[in-house]
């Protein structure tokens, strides 16, 4: 096995932290993967480095997950279950299934990251989620080194979250996802006011018409990880009761909402971070985005950890503000 020492992790992770992996090797096939696993339990796993915030060096043996392969298996005339290694970039593997006419993933398109690790957040956007079409997915154990098949049922899929971030955080290696998608009479969500209103005067649009909304309104939102290290929105939008969103309502008539269920009521994190002052100001290398308050940033030089302090002085400030709870989404390492 080609294990390298002192690799620099700037590369890795979409916020481009430089931070030093004291020992990384890239997996390439399921076999090498349960090669390593024979020897080293204690592996720090790293897929598409989009939803992470690095703050010190890594010690344990990094794991870059590099599975690669698309597979197609026909259900009936209308479905089709679309298998994607885990190392397949999440992107680019919607826009694979949108050029085969392959429904259900285009309101996903351009979130960062691998296809290996959207289950683990349950990734969603402009009104979809990746268990809307989750399948099934197959990963291996990390102390057996055996492949198990997990269901919907037993992701246990919630807000950003499933088994893989609670119970089973750190257990299993997930090695390939596949997808129910549709082949014809496809299910298009455009009721998000934004790609509505791109998609106007279009009376029946296409899913790569879909999917070019999306990428427009993402671009005009959120900053390209190639340019600003980013990973996305760093905090979850917080649900609270409605008794404390009438109090709120009361104080701040123009808070946006949406109802989640009969008594729980979501409110934009980033409309929050906004109301404290923060959309658009700058900390020496780290800062809030200027056009989307839920993206911190690092401008070039700056190191996990003045980042994660940013986001610890955001919470207290929305507490201090609103007596909210903001939850962070991006995982501290």
């Amino acid at each position: 096995m080609n294990i390298q020492k002192n690799i620099s992790l700037k590369n890795y992770n979409t916020f481009g932290i430089n931070v030093t992996a004291k020992r990384f090797i890239s997996v390439n096939s399921l076999h090498e993967l349960k090669e390593v696993l024979a020897i080293e339990k204690e592996i720090f796993l790293y897929g598409g480095g989009s939803n992470m915030l690095l703050t010190a060096d890594i010690t344990k043996l990094v794991v870059h997950l590099n599975l690669k392969g698309i597979i197609v298996n026909d259900t009936d005339e209308n479905d089709v279950f679309v298998t994607a290694e885990a190392g397949e970039n999440w992107h680019d593997f919607v826009i694979w299934c949108i050029s085969q006419n392959y429904g259900g993933l285009e309101n996903l398109s351009l979130i960062p990251g691998n296809v290996g690790t959207s289950p683990i957040q349950n990734i969603g956007a402009y009104g979809v989620e990746i268990k809307d079409t989750f399948h099934q997915l197959e990963a291996i154990e990390i102390e057996t080194g055996k492949v198990k098949i997990f269901t919907k049922e037993a992701c246990n899929f919630g807000y950003r979250n499933s088994v893989f971030k609670n119970e089973l955080k750190g257990k299993y290696i997930i090695v390939n996802v596949t997808f129910k998608l549709t082949k014809n009479k496809h299910h298009l969500n455009i009721s998000y006011g934004a790609i509505k209103n791109y998609l106007s005067n279009i009376e029946h649009p296409t899913l790569k018409e879909i999917s070019d909304a999306v990428i427009y309104i993402r671009k005009s939102k959120l900053p390209d990880p190639k340019e600003i290290g980013n990973s996305g929105s760093f905090f979850k939008n917080p649900v609270i009761s409605k008794i404390d969103f009438d109090k709120l309502q009361k104080k701040y008539p123009e808070i946006p909402n949406y109802i989640v269920a009969e008594n729980e009521i979501k409110i934009p994190a980033g409309w929050l971070i906004e109301q404290c002052g923060f959309k658009g100001k700058r900390y020496g290398d780290t800062g809030v985005h200027k056009n989307q308050a839920l993206v911190l940033v690092n401008y070039g030089n700056a190191t996990g950890k003045e980042i994660f302090e940013l986001a610890q002085k955001i919470q207290q400030t929305v507490k201090n503000t609103f007596n909210i709870n903001l939850e962070i989404e991006v995982n501290i390492i």
